[in-house]
This record gives C-alpha cells, structure tokens and sequence, in this order.
C-alpha cells in the first residue's frame, strides 16, 4: 500500500474517483465548488490518497477539515474496497485530527444497504449516531456519526492540589 498526500497531478484520478461514487454521493466532476474544494485540499495538504503500489490507480481518497475536525470525503474504488484501504485512510484522517476533540462524518443512514461498509468502518473506529443528516445530493439518507473526544487525563500535579 503507498499512501500519500494528494498532489495536483494526482487530480484527474480523484475525479475518477469521483464519477465512481456519483450514483451514492451525487453530481462531484462537473460541479465547480466540489472541484474547487478538492484543489484546495490537495493545496492544504488536507486530502490523503492510496493506491496498492506506487505508480498504480488511485484506490481511494479521503478528505478532512482540521477546522471543523471532521472527516470531509472518504471513497474506495469498487475494485479496491474489503482490501483495507478505506480503514487506512480512516485511521490516517484520525492521526491529523484533534482527538481531544469530537470529530465528525456524514454517513449513509443505516437504512441504506450500499452505505452498510462505510458504516460498520467508522463504527470500528469509535464513531456513533448523533444525528440525522438529511439528504445528500444524491438524495439519499445520511446521518452524522460522532466519534467522542478523548477526556484529557490528569496529571500528577493537577492532583497535588486536591490532596492538600
């Protein structure tokens, strides 16, 4: 597995990515915003790629927001998916996020079978239900999952002081 930041030359093959997951995420390649919104995160350095071998198709593609401490995109190739890509990226997005801090994804609802994978991944990483996330722009049902910020541990000397 070669995992990377996105660069700019890597670009046409996200959009391929895209057009692949269209049917369950809604319009992507001839949007401007989602376009101009994957240029910024491959320029941020905020979208992370994998593929099985240096040089080899893109497998997948996951794009976070530190701001909003959220896992913004996430797509494995059909040919790529059960092969453990999208849990590496999964856990890469998490390692560059504030785990203190609650962090965020917008999911298939669980009465979506296609969105079943996806699902049980964030739910293997700690994230929960939190609320309904509407329709995506493919109409179809989504929810946002929650995964908990870690609770920041005590200290020896923020004890001291309870002990006097």
């Amino acid at each position: 597995m070669v995992v990377k930041y996105a660069h700019l030359n890597d670009f046409v093959q996200w959009l391929a990515l895209a057009r692949e997951v269209e049917p369950l995420f809604g319009p992507m390649i001839k949007n401007d915003g989602f376009k101009s919104a994957l240029m910024d995160a491959i320029s941020n350095q905020t979208a992370l790629c994998i593929s099985s071998a240096e040089g080899s198709a893109l497998a997948g593609g996951i794009v976070i927001s530190k701001n909003s401490n959220e896992i913004m995109w996430l797509a494995v190739s059909e040919a790529d998916r059960g092969k453990g890509f999208g849990r590496q990226l999964v856990a890469l997005a998490l390692n560059a996020l504030d785990t203190t801090r609650d962090i965020v994804v917008q999911t298939f609802d669980r009465a979506v079978e296609e969105g079943q994978a996806a699902r049980k991944l964030y739910a293997v990483f700690g994230f929960i239900d939190d609320q309904d996330g509407g329709l995506n722009p493919a109409g179809i049902p989504t929810v946002i999952m929650k995964r908990p910020g870690a609770k920041p541990t005590a200290t020896k000397s923020s004890n001291a002081h309870r002990l006097r």
